[in-house]
């Protein structure tokens, strides 16, 4: 049995309505969770309520699911901003599909750090050839600003042509693509939500 010290300070991190957001932010019911954790549905509830403290093994199955370490759980969100400082040279530059010689574009993320993400940014190079990509599509929405060169932007079937300063917003739960456009490279900022 828990001291009520120990579980005054425990509450104070508000694990179980941490747990609860991540659930219904991921559109997960208690049962669902139950069957991706192996936890009962009615522990997961007396946890959430606050009536239970998860062991850290039980934690953690819980953090796994939803792609958090540990520490979301034991930062006070409440008072302290989500800070994070990416310097360019940290910046790790991947290919738009591993293992291409000759990738469409090169991507480096903005926001790594972050656990927790309410949104991702990207710094995007479209060096390599005129090629579109593989169309694809995701939860959320996108905003592209090209910062040099020229970006074909393919939403189904219609096709925009960004330059230098232009922007687009779309719902990016259409399949869409892009491609360099002109022999110049192009270099844009991508912002997804999710």
């Amino acid at each position: 049995m828990l001291s009520d010290t120990l579980a005054d300070g425990l509450a104070s991190y508000r694990i179980g309505p941490k747990i609860r957001a991540l659930r219904q932010k991921k559109d997960l019911g208690l049962v669902q969770l139950g069957e991706h954790t192996g936890i009962s549905s009615g522990m997961l509830s007396k946890i959430e309520r606050g009536q239970l403290f998860p062991t850290l093994p039980t934690l953690l199955k819980i953090a796994l699911v939803f792609g958090v370490g540990l520490d979301h759980f034991f930062v006070d969100d409440s008072e302290a901003p989500i800070i994070a400082v990416v310097r360019k040279e940290d910046r790790l530059r991947l290919p738009d599909r591993p293992g291409e010689t000759s990738p469409a574009y090169f991507f480096e993320s903005l926001d790594f750090p972050v656990t927790d993400r309410k949104m991702e940014a990207y710094f995007a190079a479209f060096e390599g050839p005129q090629e579109a990509t593989e169309p694809h599509a995701h939860d959320g929405a996108e905003v592209i600003y090209v910062i040099k060169g020229e970006l074909v932007v393919a939403i189904g079937d219609e096709e925009t042509t960004l330059g230098e300063g232009d922007s687009i917003y779309f719902d990016s739960g259409h399949p869409h693509s892009y491609r360099r456009a002109g022999h110049s490279p192009c270099e844009a900022i991508v912002v997804v939500t999710r």
